[in-house]
């Protein structure tokens, strides 16, 4: 299992109450579930619809559970932005 952040932005950071968090996890689903336990409610909903960053490169169509974590990784939870 790596040790990583969980970064929240926007919609994400205001569901979760935090800007970030430490998991362990070894893969990007599984960081998702495990923030999905710690913050029921609004924050599942929020991540249906947010896009994904792991250690700067986007996740894209990937399936969550094929995306492995480094130890020491960041991922960013990005809502949709409003504007441009």
């Amino acid at each position: 299992m790596a040790k990583v952040t969980v970064r929240y932005w926007a919609a994400a950071k205001a569901a979760a109450g935090v800007a970030d968090e430490r998991y362990e996890a070894a893969t990007l689903a599984d960081a998702l579930a495990a923030a999905r336990e710690r913050h029921p409610g609004e924050l599942a909903r929020v991540l249906r619809r947010c896009s994904f960053l792991v250690d700067g490169d986007p996740v894209g169509t990937r399936g969550h559970d094929t995306v492995r974590l480094a130890d020491g990784g960041t991922v960013e939870v990005l809502p949709p932005f409003a504007g441009g």
